[in-house]
């Protein structure tokens, strides 16, 4: 099933064309790999979604086309949840 699918399916992002903005943009990793909306995605896989200052891990449990709200939980495991550190820009070094 493709990344953007999934991720609206299980409701891990609420929108398809959210998570794909969300993939092309490279801020989701399969299995350590930066992967487009167009991925492939299988049950074992390992996600890596990062959200603002949050990257949340989760492994692929199953793959649906469909699934009810109460389901969808069901279709993955958090792995992890961490927050990144803000960077203080006062630290940024902007030589062109």
């Amino acid at each position: 099933m493709r990344l953007d699918k999934y991720l609206k399916v299980s409701r891990l992002i609420k929108r398809r064309t959210l998570a794909k903005e969300v993939a092309d943009q490279g801020r989701i990793t399969i299995n350590g790999k930066v992967a487009k909306a167009s991925a492939d995605v299988k049950a074992g896989d390992e996600l890596s979604i990062r959200f603002g200052q949050k990257v949340v891990t989760a492994t692929v449990d199953a793959v649906r086309d469909s699934a009810k709200k109460e389901e969808a939980s069901l279709m993955f495991t958090i792995i992890k949840e961490e927050r990144l550190e803000k960077v203080d820009p006062e630290f940024i070094d902007d030589e062109d």
